[in-house]
């Protein structure tokens, strides 16, 4: 994708079944605010998302499929420094289209199955954001910081492995018994 990639407003809803026989697509950006699932993990809503969402048949197996392709940058808060930082995202998924869960296990090696609503319509906003939030990693941490680590090291108390039940065994080694 490129930065010619129209600004242009994603459909609320597109058939999906409709785009796969027309082997069509939509492109587009979306400002990171209006994704409001993925706000509350992100430290502000600067930013936008290039998309692609191109729909077509496999050529073998003739599965229905959805490929996203997705270019972010998301402003996330580093847990080792406590600073903002952009967390770059660059997403190719092949989604295989399905109408039950029981359809998934037929599904190719490399597809990832989405679940279609009964009527066929697809929010393409929500598998933007859904992708993007299956991305953000557990616990953010900057490049570069590294050598924080090495300059305060943790201590010896905090690295010992603390027992959860240990005030328990002492409790039980008191009790007269």
């Amino acid at each position: 994708m490129s930065a010619d990639v129209p600004n242009t407003r994603l459909p609320d809803q597109l058939d999906a079944w409709r785009l796969v026989t027309a082997r069509r697509g939509v492109e587009g950006r979306l400002p990171l605010s209006s994704l409001t699932r993925l706000g509350g993990s992100l430290v502000d809503g600067e930013g936008e998302v290039v998309y692609a969402l191109d729909f077509d048949k496999d050529a073998v197996l003739q599965v229905p499929y959805a490929e996203l392709r997705i270019q972010a940058s998301l402003p996330l808060l580093c847990q080792r420094s406590l600073q903002r930082f952009l967390f770059p995202v660059d997403i190719v998924q092949r989604l295989g289209l399905i109408r039950d869960e029981a359809d998934e296990a037929a599904l190719p090696e490399g597809y990832e199955p989405l679940l279609m609503p009964e009527d066929g319509m697809l929010q393409p906003a929500e598998v933007v954001e859904d992708e993007l939030i299956l991305a953000i990693p557990v616990v953010p941490i900057m490049p570069g910081t590294e050598a924080m680590e090495r300059d305060w090291p943790a201590e010896e108390a905090e690295l010992e492995r603390v027992h959860p039940f240990a005030a328990l065994s002492a409790l039980k080694k008191d009790k007269p018994g």
